[in-house]
């Protein structure tokens, strides 16, 4: 039995994925910031969230003091 692939069917497949790709890209990105250069600016809620993105810098390599 063979099955049969018609190319239109892949567009919505393929426009999906690169969606998704953006989408993790996007976010990574989001995070690099929050992470590696906020220095509290987004941070101001409170010490602990603070004290996180500080010691993601640390486990990340990034220079912060």
């Amino acid at each position: 039995m063979a099955i049969a692939h018609s190319p239109a069917s892949r567009v919505p497949e393929s426009l999906a994925t690169i969606l998704v790709t953006v989408g993790v890209v996007l976010l990574a990105l989001l995070t690099l910031y929050l992470v590696g250069f906020d220095q509290g600016a987004v941070s101001r809620s409170g010490m602990y969230l603070h004290e996180l993105m500080h010691d993601g810098r640390h486990l990340l390599g990034l220079p912060c003091h």
